[in-house]
């Protein structure tokens, strides 16, 4: 005998319904997020008017946050569950009724049918430590997104203050040049400045590499600079080089602990050539648990890089875009990831070429190169084997 309990998940309460296999209405009750909520939702698990042996089938959206905790809670307690792509259930909702009615309520009764209807199998529980590359690669991205805003901020300040500033050094935020903006933001600051002490700076930040005839030639550079001088654009320029700086230890901070799980648990995904820690991480974490995937085309639709297939009638399609859905994260990674992998594998570099070679634009053949990467890396994970050329 099997029961259905369909979750509607929200930030403060959720919903559920609980259906028997003739999918009629055992139970509705909502319960809060927290330890009470919790404890009410076992209590309608192991309720004395359900049979015991009757198998538990629970599911709910995979809505981000809100089911993390929920979903743990209820695997503590040896019960499996069930998470539905949003996009799939708002495509079955839509199909079985034209009428614009959304309620919480209604949404957990559907998951339930969706259970009861469907062979529907249980989520492979997710290791822990995938759990903490997944928090700490999305926090990475995200500080990464943060600081390139940033930088693009500065660049627009230094046009203004120090037009010239930019052919300097080939990066304009490297250690050494960041050492010497955040002293002296503009031409102005640098123009007036002493070279004995723009020398002693530059020495200390580039352990040795510049001295006193670098900051002559930057001097030089300052005093026939056409920049316009503004004391708020400085103290803007100032205070963004700050936030750069800030953001560029905390992405460290992110790597060092991403560092120290792959110590522990090292992935064969890194013996690909070209794959590093960071992108490494973002890729299995996002992935999750292999055992997810019964073959390397699920894995590719997860990724949303298998191509999108139209046919109507007698015209039949011989090539498709990408259909970009599942992981935005895991998409960026791979196809990042397929532009380093040539440059250091002969086995994708030649595989890149071949494509080339069929006329493919570029990045038509990168995303070739992803999927082959998918396949690549599924067969390495399943199998707990490394890579060879």
């Amino acid at each position: 005998m099997n029961l259905y309990y369909g979750i509607d998940v929200a930030s403060q309460k959720h919903n559920c319904c609980v259906l028997d296999e003739k999918e009629r209405v055992l139970y509705e009750f909502s319960f809060s997020n927290d330890q009470a909520g919790f404890s009410l939702l076992l209590y309608y698990l192991n309720h004395p008017s359900l049979p015991s042996h009757a198998k538990r089938n629970i599911g709910l959206e995979a809505t981000g946050v809100y089911g993390e905790n929920l979903t743990e809670f209820l695997r503590r307690n040896e019960y499996e569950v069930t998470t539905f792509n949003p996009l799939s259930v708002k495509k079955q909702l839509t199909a079985t009724t034209l009428r614009k009615t959304k309620t919480d309520k209604s949404d957990a009764r559907f998951l339930a049918v969706m259970l009861a209807r469907g062979n529907y199998e249980p989520d492979a529980p997710t290791l822990y430590h995938i759990s903490e590359l997944k928090s700490l690669s999305r926090k990475r991205f995200s500080l990464v997104k943060c600081r390139s805003g940033a930088k693009n901020v500065a660049k627009n300040l230094l046009s203004k203050l120090f037009p010239e500033y930019c052919k300097i050094f080939t990066d304009t935020f490297g250690t050494t040049s960041m050492a010497i903006l955040e002293k002296y933001p503009s031409a102005k600051d640098l123009a007036v400045c002493r070279p004995a002490s723009l020398s002693k700076l530059l020495q200390a930040s580039s352990r040795g590499r510049f001295g006193l005839d670098k900051a002559k030639e930057i001097i030089a550079i300052a005093k026939s600079s056409i920049g316009k001088y503004s004391a708020a654009d400085a103290l803007s320029l100032s205070i963004t080089l700050e936030e750069i700086a800030f953001y560029t230890h905390q992405i460290e901070r992110i790597e060092r602990a991403i560092h120290l799980i792959f110590v522990e648990h090292p992935s064969p995904i890194l013996s690909i050539p070209g794959i590093g820690e960071v992108i490494g991480a973002m890729i299995i974490s996002e992935i999750g648990n292999i055992k997810r995937f019964s073959n390397h085309n699920k894995l590719l639709a997860f990724a949303g890089l298998e191509p999108s297939i139209y046919q109507s009638g007698k015209f039949t399609p011989t090539s498709g875009s990408m259909v970009k859905r599942g992981s935005p994260y895991l998409r960026w990674a791979l196809m990042w990831a397929a532009r380093l992998v040539p440059r250091y594998s002969s086995t994708f570099e030649a595989y890149l070429e071949k494509k080339i070679g069929e006329g493919k634009h570029f990045n038509v053949a990168t995303s070739h190169v992803a999927k082959k990467l998918i396949r690549v890396i599924f067969s390495l994970e399943k199998n707990n084997s490394f890579f060879t050329e």
